[in-house]
């Protein structure tokens, strides 16, 4: 993915992914933490979730791991 592409990409924040996979945001956090999610740190050190994962996820389409 080239940076320009991923600059554009939504970013969704852990109380939205939260609501999607119907957990709590602690559980989103845990997951990031376990490598189960990427994320993705604003300059304050909040994390958000790429919308592209995270639909990927929802579907059960497995992404391909990134080195």
């Amino acid at each position: 993915m080239h940076a320009t592409q991923v600059e554009t990409e939504p970013l969704l924040t852990p109380a939205e992914v939260a609501s999607l996979f119907r957990v709590d945001p602690k559980t989103v956090t845990r997951w990031a933490r376990a490598g189960k999610l990427s994320a993705v740190r604003t300059l304050g050190g909040h994390r958000r979730y790429r919308e592209s994962e995270i639909r990927m996820l929802l579907t059960g389409v497995p992404e391909q791991r990134r080195s």
